[in-house]
C-alpha cells in the first residue's frame, strides 16, 4: 500500500493543478516528485545527466524523448521546469523560461526576436539597463529605435516603420509609476505587425495581466517580488509556446542566461507566498502614499491608486491592485532628499525593491544616474525624487518612520 502511495505521489505532472485557483496555481502547479515521494520540491543541483544508452541521447537531442527529460542544465533542468511550469499556470501563459536575472530576461526579449534591419519602439520611462540595451547595445547589431512619451498613444502609432518589429514598455515605469494602456499599445503594435513586450515587475503578476490585455510577452525580474526576500537574482519570460520554446528558449540556452537550480528552488518558495505578501505590501504602500501626500514637506505623492495619479483611472482600471512602490518628491530637491533617506530608522536604503524589508532610494545619483539631467527632467525624476519600496513590517511602524523622515527633510527645505 505504501509503495503504491509512493508511485502515485512520483506521478503527479506539472499539469496536475493547471486548473486550479490561482492562489492554488501557486502552491502547487508545477510540480514533480521524485520517487521518494517529497513534500517540498526536489532541488536538483546537477548539470549533466545520464542516459541509458546511446540512441536514447540521440533521441533526446533530437526532441523525440519523452516530454519531461532533460539533457543539460543549461538547456533545462527539473527544479527550473517546476518553477516555470508554475510561473506560466499563475500567469496564465503557455510557456516560460527562466533566466538568471530580470536583465537576461530583458536581453532575451530583445535579441530572440530582433534582427539586423529591424527596428524598435518603447517607452522613454526605462529602467536604466533596458535603456543601455536598446539605445547603446542594439545598434552595434543593426537594430534602430525610436523612444516614445508611453502615455501618448498617437506617439506610438506615428513612431511606427515598415520595418518595425517589437514594441517595448514597463507600466508602471521606474521611478515615476507612469501607467502605460497596455491594451491599446498592443492593438498599435499587432497593426503594425510587431510585438509587444510588457516589464511587469513593479505591476507584479498578482495586480497585472499583460498577456491577457494582448501583450506577447511579459517579462520579470523574479528577483523582485518572486523571490521578495533578498537572496537569489532571477529573471522570466512568458508567452506563447511558439515565441518562448522555439524563440527565447533557443536563445538563451545557447548564450549561456539560463536560471540555475538553486535559484529556481528559491523562487519556487517564494511563490507559495506571493500573493499573501504582495498584497499585504501594496495596501500599506497605498496608506504610506496617503500619509506623504499629506505632508507639507512633498511637492507631490505618486501612486497608481492615489486620486492624484495622472493615469489613476487607467490604473484602477488595468490592474486589481496600486503595487507595493510609492514614489515621494521633496521640497528642497537632492538635500532635502539626502536629508530624508538619512532620518529612516526602519526603512533601509538600497536600490533593490519588492523585497520583504521596506527599501528606499534616490534614483537621481542610483538607478538613473546615467540620464542626461534633461532626460530625468522629461521623466520627472527631480532631484527631491525618492522611490519607497514597501515591505511587511507594521504599516504603524512604517508611517511613524516616513513621518520622522518628512519632518527632517521639511528642516532641510527650509533652512
Amino acid at each position: 500500500m505504501a509503495g503504491e502511495e509512493t508511485k502515485k505521489n512520483a506521478s503527479q505532472s506539472a499539469g496536475s493543478v493547471s486548473g486550479g485557483r490561482p492562489q492554488t496555481r501557486l502552491v502547487h502547479a508545477g510540480s514533480r516528485r521524485s520517487q521518494y515521494g517529497e513534500t517540498s520540491e526536489a532541488m536538483f543541483l546537477t548539470q549533466g545527466f545520464l542516459y541509458d544508452s546511446p540512441e536514447q541521447a540521440e533521441a533526446r537531442f533530437k526532441n523525440e524523448g519523452p516530454a519531461d527529460s532533460f539533457i543539460y542544465a543549461r538547456y533545462g533542468n527539473p527544479t527550473v521546469a517546476m518553477f516555470q511550469d508554475r510561473l506560466a499556470a499563475y500567469e496564465g501563459a503557455e510557456a516560460c523560461f527562466a533566466t538568471a536575472s530580470g536583465m537576461a530576461a530583458m536581453h532575451a526579449s530583445m535579441f530572440a526576436l530582433l534582427k539586423a534591419g529591424d527596428h524598435v519602439v518603447a517607452s522613454r520611462a526605462l529602467f536604466g539597463s533596458c535603456l543601455y540595451i536598446i539605445e547603446q547595445l542594439l545598434p552595434r547589431f543593426g537594430v534602430e529605435s525610436t523612444l516614445v512619451d508611453g502615455v501618448d498613444l498617437n506617439a506610438w502609432e506615428n513612431a511606427v516603420r515598415p520595418e518595425t518589429k517589437l514594441f517595448f514598455l514597463e507600466s508602471p515605469s521606474n521611478p515615476t509609476l507612469e501607467i502605460i494602456d497596455i491594451a491599446a499599445v498592443a492593438a498599435v503594435a499587432h497593426r503594425a505587425g510587431a510585438q509587444l513586450v510588457v516589464d511587469n515587475v513593479f505591476a507584479t503578476p498578482v495586480f497585472q495581466r499583460p498577456i491577457a490585455l494582448g501583450a506577447d510577452i511579459v517579462m520579470y525580474s523574479a528577483t523582485k517580488h518572486i523571490d521578495g526576500q533578498g537572496r537569489v537574482l532571477g529573471g522570466a519570460l512568458l508567452g506563447q509556446a511558439e515565441l518562448i520554446d522555439e524563440k527565447v528558449e533557443t536563445y538563451v540556452k545557447h548564450t549561456g542566461g539560463a536560471m540555475n537550480p538553486f535559484t529556481a528552488w528559491v523562487m519556487l518558495k517564494g511563490m507559495e507566498t506571493l500573493e499573501l505578501r504582495v498584497k499585504a505590501q501594496a495596501e500599506t504602500a497605498l496608506k504610506l502614499a496617503e500619509a506623504a501626500a499629506a505632508h507639507s514637506a512633498v511637492i507631490r505623492a505618486i501612486h497608481p491608486f492615489l486620486p492624484s495619479h495622472p493615469q489613476y483611472e487607467l490604473a484602477t482600471r488595468q490592474m486589481s491592485g496600486g503595487g507595493t512602490v510609492l514614489s515621494v518628491d521633496l521640497k528642497g530637491g537632492k538635500a532635502a532628499a539626502f536629508a530624508f533617506l538619512n532620518a529612516f530608522d526602519l526603512i533601509g536604503i538600497s536600490n533593490n525593491l519588492g523585497d520583504a524589508k521596506s527599501l528606499a532610494t534616490h534614483p537621481a545619483t542610483t538607478t538613473h544616474k546615467n540620464l542626461t539631467e534633461e532626460m530625468r527632467d522629461v521623466l520627472g525624476i527631480s532631484d527631491g525624487l525618492v522611490r519607497i519600496s514597501v515591505g511587511l513590517e507594521a504599516p504603524e511602524d512604517l508611517i511613524e518612520d516616513l513621518q520622522r523622515a518628512l519632518d527632517a527633510a521639511n528642516r532641510v527645505a527650509a533652512a
